[in-house]
């Protein structure tokens, strides 16, 4: 097998996903909304009510899917975990399919790019080979980070790790643990969306950074710097 074709073949996951996030983009927009969410919603509630575990898998695959692809609506998704299923367990359900989702690009851009990125990266010299030393030496505080900031979108948290080498028990762990706050915050949202639709409104999505939702948010990336800085804080003393 040639060179190029390998290299077409490692890199046809990323291209899939790629393709199908701008198909996506195109003409999924209106059915992955909140306005899809409100005018479905019965049909939703009496499916689950009549096949509870069903909906549940389903619903986890969908959510897979919107993130492994990269499609929109995955904050609709979210949503849609609380508003079926409520805080608990809409929040574990949304956490597992998100996880696995992200784990699915990162796999597909690690083959694609990641791993001959990573490698070169380690056998240059100079500035990169020490950027990529200073990334492997605080790889788990830079993944929580970039999770726990709302201001780093989802896709670039996935993309960014496989072409840095980070391995993948770590990319999965962070991602899990990482998501959890904002995941408590937009499921507890589309649990309380029986009351938005009754009134017909539109949520919150904000609240995400209200001073008392985003400060501990903050908090917690800034304790996840706290080993760099320590790190940094012996090295030049």
């Amino acid at each position: 097998m040639s060179a190029k074709t390998q290299h077409t073949k490692r890199m046809l996951p990323i291209l899939v996903i790629l393709a199908v996030a701008i198909l996506g983009l195109v003409f999924l927009r209106d059915h992955l909304s909140f306005e899809a969410l409100a005018a479905n919603r019965e049909v939703l509630e009496s499916y689950r009510d009549n096949n509870y575990l069903i909906t549940a898998v389903g619903f986890i695959a969908a959510y897979v899917v919107i993130v492994a692809f990269s499609l929109p609506g995955a904050t609709i998704a979210t949503l849609t975990g609380g508003f079926l299923f409520g805080l608990y367990p809409g929040v574990f359900f949304n956490i597992i399919g998100a996880t696995i989702g992200a784990t699915g690009i990162f796999l597909a851009a690690k083959a694609g790019l990641g791993d001959r990125m990573a490698a070169r990266m380690d056998a240059s010299t100079g500035r990169l080979n020490k950027l990529k030393q200073e990334l492997d030496g605080a790889q788990w505080s830079i993944l929580f980070v970039m999770r726990l900031v709302p201001a780093v979108p989802f896709f670039v948290a996935n993309l960014l790790p496989a072409l840095v080498g980070v391995p993948l028990y770590r990319f999965v762990v962070s991602t899990f643990f990482g998501i959890i706050p904002g995941a408590i915050v937009l499921t507890s949202v589309g649990a309380g969306l029986g009351s938005v639709f009754a009134s017909g409104e539109t949520p919150d999505l904000g609240i995400i950074f209200e001073p008392r939702i985003l400060f501990p948010i903050l908090g917690l990336a800034a304790l996840s710097l706290l080993p760099i800085v320590i790190r940094r804080f012996r090295k030049d003393r």
